[in-house]
């Protein structure tokens, strides 16, 4: 299994002091030639074996494949994440122009010192305006999310709407509407989908390796940061939302239940947990707060052969597959007969590549509004997590109901 490091519990796993041939001291093993010669020369001295260190021949240069580059993009909302949006736009070369816009001038400013060949403006109307500008990235605040976004796609902008694409269903679908009458793209920033890990566990379970899916359990904990516009279900659970409904395969959820609290007085709730009810009695958990000591970004899914665990803070080694599960007896005459066995196998770790996820998402944006493609986070995936968030609001003001998706929440 070249993809995968195993770990026994019983015997950990020790360093053999090489890694890709290349040993402790930093040397590596080169190709050597032996200059060989049998006998004695013309004065009847012996030549020795001489090694002769060779360089290996360098293989033809392939073919740069030709990047696809706008003739202009828009960052709107230069606060806590467009500058990274800004960022991977400029490191990619996505546009022959980049032009950032937000009120603020200090921001502006700031953001101005980073790029020298970035334009800025106050005025979001001159990106709407701008016949060179063929995709907007939205990365204001969650209330003005549909407001920005509509108008971009009116001005024939194709979009990118950072999580969540919008604060009702309602909104949502009008802009998946409007996207698809305009024939441009619409893009959520559901960044995890375009992350290494999350990609890896999505095709762990649709192998299935760890066998049906039982239950999935996500924390995503620190301390702040407090948002006046949001509670932590809007702000937190949007990232664990998209990233179950990636690896449930686009399932919806039947049911959804949210319960939490506030507890600074402002009505906006820091700390709530979430239950996901799929069909086939799948269950999921997700448990969002502002207010916690540790920064926690952990997935579990636990299924019918195998366990997963998916730890976003971890250095390496974010995910680990447990060879661990339960299985019942069949048949049984009478309750003392009926037993569990509980086996404890061994521990593999999946070799990821990793690369920047925003960067990722940066290039496929591109891709989408110069081929025509349909993202894989596109306004339909977005209308899906509103969906939940939506149905999960609703039954926080309710003290926890279970709400049926797609039911009337007004």
């Amino acid at each position: 299994m070249n993809d995968f490091i195993i770990i026994n519990e019983k015997n950990p796993m020790t360093e053999n002091g090489y890694r890709n041939g290349v040993s402790k001291n930093g040397h590596s093993n080169g190709s050597i030639k032996v200059d060989k010669v049998n006998g004695a020369n013309g004065n009847g001295a012996i030549e020795l074996e001489r090694p002769i260190v060779i360089a290996s021949p360098r293989p033809a240069a392939a073919p740069k494949e030709q990047r696809a580059q706008l003739s202009g993009v828009g960052v709107v909302g230069l606060g806590y994440w467009g500058p990274n949006w800004v960022r991977n736009l400029h490191q990619s070369q996505a546009a022959k122009r980049i032009v950032a816009c937000d009120l603020d001038q200090k921001r502006r400013t700031h953001v101005s010192e980073l790029y020298s060949d970035l334009e800025t403006t106050s005025r979001f109307e001159d990106l709407l305006n701008d016949d060179e500008i063929e995709g907007i990235v939205v990365a204001t605040p969650v209330g003005t999310h549909y407001a920005m976004a509509k108008r971009a796609l009116e001005a024939g902008k194709s979009v990118l709407v950072e999580k969540p694409l919008a604060t009702s269903s309602e909104e949502a679908s009008d802009l998946v509407k409007t996207a698809r009458e305009k024939k441009l793209t619409l893009m959520v920033g559901h960044t995890f989908e375009y992350s290494a890990p999350v990609l890896k566990m999505h095709d762990i379970i649709a192998s299935g390796e760890i066998g049906d899916v039982f239950y999935i359990s996500s924390v995503r904990a620190n301390l702040g940061l407090f948002q006046r516009d949001v509670n932590v279900t809007w702000d937190l659970a949007t990232h664990d939302i998209s990233i179950i409904l990636n690896l449930m395969g686009g399932r919806e959820p039947e049911a959804v239940s949210c319960q939490g609290e506030s507890h600074y007085g402002h009505g906006v709730e820091d700390v709530a947990m979430l239950t996901l009810r799929f069909e086939r009695n799948v269950i999921a958990f997700i448990h969002v707060s502002w207010l916690d000591p540790d920064k926690i970004r952990r997935t579990t899914v636990v299924g019918s052969r195998k366990m997963l665990v998916y730890d976003d803070t971890a250095p390496q080694e974010k995910i680990r597959i447990y060879d661990k599960g339960v299985t019942a007896q069949k048949y049984y005459d009478t309750f003392g007969e009926f037993q569990f066995s509980y086996r404890y196998g061994d521990i593999q770790i999946p070799r990821i590549e990793e690369k920047e996820p925003l960067f990722c998402e940066c290039e496929h944006f591109v891709k989408c509004i110069k081929n025509g493609e349909t993202p894989n986070t596109d306004g339909v995936n977005g209308a899906r997590v509103v969906n939940v968030l939506e149905a999960a609001n609703y039954s926080l003001r309710r003290g926890g109901l279970m709400v049926p998706l797609g039911a009337a929440l007004r």
